[in-house]
């Protein structure tokens, strides 16, 4: 793709240097999980915060302050032009992703943005048209599919060593109380974008899609049975893969007993992880059919040096790219087929119809909004279950 005419520098070379990154938004994932996976790089020599941003002067300073950052801000166009970042990490709430990732791009920064990425597809193509041959890219922040599990589990799934996969469960049933959804933009369509399907079990489908390739077809079901939000609280799906599997997909942030859950049985094994907010290879397991050689089942087990899913993990990743000048995983074609995805799991529920990978384009009102843009929305609530 041809570079975007509103950037006003190529991409940094960043050979023999380290990456220079602002932190934009400065709340509970700044803190938590991008600050310290960029304080490890730091201390590898690959990275460098020199600013951090947030609309909340006292929040950016202390932020500042106590991560040991020279520069804060409380305009993000501004910070751009000062401090002109290599890298942008953003923390802030979904309906502000584009905005900020376009600006980012448009100055010449590469992009590390917190999932959901945006409200939609739209949103989305529009971020893409802006990167560059070569950099700048912007990534998803999807940890889950980066680490020595999922690493080892895909190489398996691609060699075709566990024989044809078959069929699959995607499972992300968390519990959100409503204490968690007093939060303004939470539960709204138009701030969130949507409910556990695109806030929650986002990450484990695109584990999913990231080990089976490319989706077909879905088939869903939404309700708000709980939670007096926008958005559901509930969905199931019935998946279809390109290479004939089929899936079950739950997101639910109604469920006191939390898990999240992939399961895919093959010809020649069962794959299964089970975990909550991210894995490590403990948390995988590969059984056999009875006639595969216990030579070659155990040689399946071998998972190779630790390395959990996280932030960390991914950002490594990441920053190679960076140095290679190459596309990272998670951006472009291979970010947005979750997102997809997601969007045709509303689009069927909301419609009662089946929908295929590739209908939703412009023109489709679920290309802009999940919800279709349809304010009389009601999806099945409590009262209405029959007894």
């Amino acid at each position: 793709m041809p570079r975007s005419p509103h950037s006003p520098r190529p991409a940094a070379p960043f050979t023999g240097r380290r990456i220079r990154v602002a932190v934009v938004g400065t709340g509970a994932i700044a803190r938590g999980s991008h600050l310290p996976a960029l304080a490890e790089l730091a201390r590898e020599g690959e990275t460098e915060v020199v600013a951090a941003v947030d609309i909340d002067r006292d929040a950016v300073e202390a932020f500042r302050a106590e991560a040991g950052i020279p520069h804060a801000y409380t305009d993000l166009d501004g910070m751009l032009v000062e401090q002109r970042p290599d890298l942008v990490t953003i923390c802030t709430p979904p309906t502000l992703h584009r905005a900020q990732t376009v600006a980012a791009l448009r100055a010449g920064a590469w992009v590390w943005c917190e999932k959901p990425p945006v409200p939609s597809l739209a949103d989305f193509d529009a971020i893409e048209a802006e990167e560059g041959d070569g950099g700048p890219y912007a990534a998803i922040v999807f940890q889950h599919r980066f680490g020595s599990g999922a690493r080892h589990v895909r190489r398996l799934l691609a060699e075709g060593a566990l024989g044809q996969p078959l069929v699959a469960h995607c499972q992300t049933t968390w519990y959100r109380d409503t204490a968690y959804y007093a939060v303004p933009w939470r539960g709204r369509w138009h701030t969130e974008g949507g409910g556990p399907a695109m806030g929650h079990g986002i990450h484990q489908m695109d584990l999913l899609l990231d080990l089976l390739g490319p989706w077909s077809e879905v088939r869903a079901m939404a309700g708000r049975l709980v939670h007096d939000v926008e958005t559901e609280d509930v969905s199931t799906a019935l998946v279809r893969f390109a290479n004939g599997a089929l899936a079950t997909v739950v997101n639910s942030v109604l469920s006191p007993d939390e898990v999240s859950r992939i399961r895919i049985d093959c010809a020649r094994a069962t794959v299964e992880l089970t975990h909550l907010y991210g894995h490590t290879n403990d948390n995988w397991r590969i059984t056999p059919a009875p006639d595969v050689p216990a030579g070659q089942a155990a040689a399946w087990q071998d998972f190779g040096p630790d390395v959990p899913s996280s932030h960390l993990a991914q950002l490594r990743e990441l920053v190679a790219s960076m140095r290679a000048g190459e596309r990272p995983r998670s951006s472009g074609a291979d970010g947005r087929t979750s997102l997809e995805l997601i969007t045709a799991l509303y689009r069927s529920a909301f419609t009662d119809t089946t929908v295929r990978a590739g209908e939703i384009g412009p023109g489709d009102p679920y290309y802009t909004a999940l919800h279709g843009d349809a304010p009389g929305w009601a999806p099945v609530t409590a009262e209405e279950v029959p007894a």
